[in-house]
């Protein structure tokens, strides 16, 4: 059996083989990024059975150094002052690119990780994305003024599910605004779990249109969560230069390492311990 990265480039070229084919030859406008160029056909070919979409680009060349790539996260209601601050700890000693916290922790964690190259983020309409635009804009400057740098925002499902695209992309440049008037980045959660493959590529590119940073798999609170499939179909739909982050589900070294091979950029995990030691991951809390 070949490595990881050997099957990476095997689906990739059985599949992009597959869509050319499907248009009668080559592909020239898509560029390496069929779903958001060319959907249909990459609906075509998964309604026909395919297991994977994959990303025809750098993201087979998975990293040695986990944590640069790692949300350390707790977003649990129960959690305590005392677990924000062994969160904080944690970071600071494992260098995670962030800890993502609920918006009422987030002064405090700003405060535990002051002097430190460890971002603060936090989440915004979270978990059903189902508030006023308006609202979730409000939400998202609040904790921007408490210490946050980036901003992980639920988008509304429900609109996205009925078609209603323009309100989706309004609903996610609001808070994109918001992260503008500080320099902070946002990214958008799909919440994959509740989509059709359609609506994941719709979502992405809306997302993109809104000029956000991120796409976002799930919020860890839903039904499922990152996929290798779902990634590397955001990926797809995205392109290239725009992040892609995997949350929910992600608790072992493997996990990670198959999310950034599909083209994830950055990983949520509760478990971010357990992965940069390459352990099984003990979920030490929902995400």
């Amino acid at each position: 059996m070949g490595t990881q990265e050997d099957l990476i480039e095997a689906i990739t070229q059985r599949v992009v083989g597959e869509l050319e084919a499907g248009s009668g030859g080559e592909c020239p406008d898509c560029c390496g990024s069929c779903a958001a160029d060319c959907s249909d056909k990459v609906r075509a070919v998964v309604e026909e059975g395919a297991a994977r979409v994959a990303y025809n680009g750098n993201g087979a060349d998975v990293p040695s150094d986990l944590a640069r790539f790692i949300d350390h996260t707790r977003l649990s209601p129960e959690v305590t002052s005392e677990e924000i601050d062994r969160l904080c700890r944690e970071a600071r000693e494992f260098s995670f690119a962030a800890v993502c916290v609920n918006p009422v922790w987030v002064k405090r964690a700003a405060g535990k990780l002051r002097g430190t190259n460890v971002r603060v983020a936090s989440v915004v309409g979270f978990p059903l994305g189902a508030n006023a635009s308006e609202i979730k804009a409000l939400e998202a400057r609040r904790a921007l003024r408490d210490g946050a740098r980036e901003i992980d925002m639920v988008l509304n499902i429900g609109a996205l599910k009925a078609g209603d695209y323009q309100l989706v992309e309004r609903d996610i440049a609001k808070v994109v605004d918001s992260c503008r008037e500080v320099g902070a980045i946002c990214k958008v959660i799909l919440e994959t779990g509740l989509l059709t493959d359609e609506e994941k590529v719709a979502a992405s590119q809306l997302a993109k249109d809104a000029k956000a940073d991120y796409v976002k798999t799930s919020t860890g609170f839903g039904h499922g969560g990152a996929t290798v499939f779902d990634v590397a179909l955001m990926r797809e739909a995205v392109g290239a230069k725009m992040g892609v982050k995997a949350s929910g589900g992600v608790k072992t070294t493997a996990d990670a390492r198959e999310m950034i091979a599909a083209g994830a950029t950055r990983i949520g995990a509760s478990a971010g311990i357990a992965i940069v030691g390459g352990r099984e991951g003990g979920n030490s809390g929902k995400y």
